[in-house]
């Protein structure tokens, strides 16, 4: 099927195509601020691919999972407080997978 842009519809697709491409930058630009979180993902809140046991954005299955990550401002992963584990241990979030939290 072949679709055709009359020269009326011309300057709306243009001006889409310009949002488009700005919008895509401003992203760009927003990623580069940020960073991996690991283990401080809730459940189904993670960022894509965090694992073994996920297959994209939003299939973690275990909240803290060790191996989930969320993207955080730069700088800030380090800082985020979480609630301690079963065991009283303290929880801490990482900038590389870890080994904790991880689903049965």
């Amino acid at each position: 099927m072949t679709v055709k842009i009359t020269p009326r519809a011309q300057p709306l697709t243009l001006a889409a195509a310009v949002l488009a491409a700005i919008a895509s930058q401003g992203s760009e630009a927003a990623a580069a601020t940020k960073e991996k979180c690991y283990g401080i993902s809730m459940a189904g809140q993670n960022g894509c691919k965090a694992g073994p046991g996920t297959t994209c954005a939003g299939t973690s299955t275990v909240d803290y999972q060790g191996n989930a990550w969320t993207l955080v401002d730069k700088g800030s992963c380090l800082e985020i407080e979480l609630p301690a584990m079963a065991d009283g241990s303290p929880r801490q979030p990482s900038l590389e997978p870890l080994d904790r939290d991880l689903p049965a």
